[in-house]
């Protein structure tokens, strides 16, 4: 075993996990989910079974990751996060074959409490604060709030709001990492 599990932690036989990942308190591994390296996994957290996580995820307390979910590499879920993998659920219709892939990219944010709706992609190194409710795609380094979440800035790779409109042209250096930041009409890039 290259990783670390604590000892109330449950991980079915046939789940891959990549070094140097911790499982923490009373965590749940399903038996067909592919883990990354150097993942971290909080308290009390479900990973069902068709899930695919990247390197260096971290995944907070409280998080219930169920099939048809997907996060790349360095993707941030806060406490109490919520993914869903039905549109229509109802407890005396089994929907198991209407699940709904959920794709969140590299280096996205989501904040504690927020709720992301099944069927969309949140894009590379958006931020979705705590709260929201984010049930359409998202623009990479997109800034979403609110109940139902709408983008209210632009967020860098490094973290830090981008003083920049919504919509334009325009760029910014990021003091941070020195990366460069162009807005192309809608459309945030970076070099």
């Amino acid at each position: 075993m290259n990783y670390q599990k604590h000892e109330t932690a449950i991980i079915d036989d046939g789940a891959k996990i990549g070094a140097g990942s911790r499982i923490w308190h009373w965590v749940h591994i399903c038996s067909r989910v592919i883990i990354g390296e150097n993942c971290s996994f909080g308290q009390n957290v479900y990973i069902g079974n068709d899930v695919k996580i990247g390197n260096g995820v971290k995944v907070q307390n409280n998080v219930s990751i169920y099939d048809q979910v997907e996060l790349e590499d360095h993707v941030f879920c806060g406490p109490s996060m919520v993914f869903t993998n039905v549109i229509n659920p109802r407890a005396h219709i089994e929907r198991k074959d209407e699940y709904k892939k959920t794709l969140v990219k590299k280096g996205a944010t989501i904040g504690a409490n927020a709720t992301i709706v099944c069927g969309i992609t949140l894009g590379e190194y958006s931020f979705i604060a705590a709260g929201a409710v984010v049930a359409k795609d998202v623009k990479p380094y997109a800034l979403m709030a609110g109940v139902p979440a709408k983008q209210i800035g632009w967020m860098s790779e490094f973290g830090e709001r981008i003083p920049l409109p919504l919509s334009g042209e325009g760029s910014f250096e990021c003091p941070n990492s020195k990366k460069t930041y162009y807005l192309k009409s809608d459309q945030l890039l970076s070099k």
